[in-house]
């Protein structure tokens, strides 16, 4: 068999369909991986190897990835009879399950995928790094003593290092993009409803959450996000339908499009290393010599300083509901402010305390907001700006050391998180398709993702550009200090 370690997924479906690797084959070879690997990286915390063996030797459906392992997020996705502890340790330590598939889970099983296991995540996913009380930090395979972003850290070190080639991830604030940058991954946040959170969850924060993948190319990233990307009837909210398979628009024509490269200050409140705007400027370069249009260009609204006020408000009243589910579905007893760390602590306080008038109040700013933000892509004759695609960094900084984040105290925690993420919260907000993609790379070997977003509902333009990108600034050969 060829060595399967660093094929892209699409690749190792190709192995299975020529018969020249075995499910089983593939299955085999990333539980060695991880049990070789993942003690430096704590990546993956949860194993289900034997249930993998089982399936990989079984009747497995002929999706487009059969055959192919993947690791799923230990927040959402839920499996039937699976346990799910969202980065929590009463949720581990009562070893409840999950009743019911999700959709999502269903559409990962029906595409052929073979689940492997759990990925380490932060309490409740509401911070940008992953290193949570119950696991302890994912590390970073550029640099174990780095952070992996969060929320999705633990799946993108694991894909990063060669033990899978795809996994799953979310994102509401930035959870797939940044651990993309921080660990040298492709990251696409789908257009709002595009992947469906259903059976159970009608809406996470305010509709800002969304599932999707992190890989290792733009090929595999689309042609996942076409089997994933089906509605549940029922879903709150309808993606506009693609022209075509988004595998589709690999390698096709970029085309001539208007881009504007970020040109305004986030403010002092946010970090801005000079390796994420030198990463701006070369992506600018590279879509020039690909026809496009550059121009420095920011929405007016992406700044508005009210925005990380009222986008909290909706973390804080999602987070105190979750609790109140697990609570009294899952735990049968009240959780403990010990037993959560103090940020969701905090969450919990400030929504359990929060009106309706406050939370709607929040909810109507955010839905104004959306509305000064989405002109900046529209057409003239809807009073838009008429661009195609906005270019950021991904984050403010490249991966900071593990601990930075809580090293100045609780009081800090929440400050430090949003000075590292300037550019990814919004576009949950507007609902729009956000890729990061590993364009450049710091002075000490450290990736520095660029994040591109499109219209709402243009997951075709993305794909198309982040495809040309990859040609034009190869980043396969890349291999971490810690890898398979």
């Amino acid at each position: 068999m060829t060595d399967p370690t660093w094929l892209d997924a699409t690749a190792q479906a190709e192995l299975v369909r020529s018969g020249e690797a075995s499910p089983k084959e593939l299955v085999e070879a990333v539980i060695e991986r991880i049990q070789r690997v993942d003690a430096q990286l704590d990546a993956v915390v949860r194993r289900r190897f034997d249930a993998a063996r089982a399936e990989a030797a079984g009747d497995l459906p002929a999706g487009p990835f059969r055959g192919v392992p993947i690791l799923l997020k230990d927040l959402g996705c839920h499996v039937a009879g699976e346990e799910t502890h969202y980065g929590t340790s009463f949720l581990r330590d009562a070893g409840a399950r999950w009743p019911t598939d999700s959709h999502l889970a269903r559409l990962f099983r029906a595409a052929g995928f073979v689940s492997l296991g759990r990925t380490n995540v932060p309490e409740f996913g509401t911070t940008v790094t992953t290193e949570p009380a119950a696991n302890g930090p994912a590390r970073n395979p550029y640099d174990p003593g780095r952070s992996t972003g969060g929320s999705s850290g633990g799946s993108a070190a694991a894909v990063a290092a060669g033990l899978v080639p795809v996994a799953h991830a979310g994102d509401g604030g930035g959870s797939i993009r940044i651990p993309a940058s921080a660990c040298g991954l492709v990251g696409l946040k789908p257009t709002r409803a595009r992947v469906s959170q259903g059976p159970d969850v009608s809406e996470g924060w305010a509709g800002a959450t969304i599932d999707g993948v992190v890989t290792r190319s733009v090929r595999d990233t689309a042609a996942v996000l076409d089997a994933i990307g089906h509605p549940m009837p029922g879903d709150p909210y309808v993606a506009p339908p693609l022209p075509r398979p988004l595998a589709e628009e690999v390698g096709a024509p970029v085309g001539h499009l208007r881009v504007g490269l970020l040109d305004a200050d986030p403010g002092e409140q946010y970090l801005d290393h000079p390796a994420c705007r030198a990463a701006v400027e070369r992506t600018g370069r590279l879509l020039e010599e690909l026809g496009c249009a550059v121009e420095p260009g920011t929405p007016d609204a992406m700044f508005d300083p009210l925005f990380p006020r009222f986008f909290t408000t909706t973390i804080a009243a999602d987070t105190a509901l979750t609790l109140s589910v697990i609570e009294r579905s899952a735990l049968g007893r009240a959780v403990a402010d010990e037993e959560l760390e103090p940020r969701n602590v905090m969450y919990r306080a400030v929504g359990r305390e929060m009106t309706a008038e406050t939370y709607l109040g929040a909810r109507a700013w955010l839905g104004s907001w959306t509305r000064r933000m989405a002109t900046w892509w529209a057409p003239p004759e809807l009073g838009g700006e008429d661009f195609d695609l906005l270019v950021t960094p991904t984050v403010g900084a490249p991966p900071p050391e593990l601990g930075w984040f809580t090293a100045a105290g609780p009081r800090q925690e929440g400050r430090r998180i949003n000075s590292f993420i300037p550019y990814t919260a919004q576009f949950n907000v507007t609902g729009q398709p956000a890729i990061s993609l590993p364009l450049h790379w710091a002075d000490d070997g450290l990736p520095v993702g660029v994040q591109l977003v499109a219209a709402y509902g243009r997951e075709d333009v993305l794909v198309r550009v982040a495809a040309a990108l990859e040609e034009a600034a190869p980043w396969a050969h890349r291999r971490p200090a810690v890898s398979a």
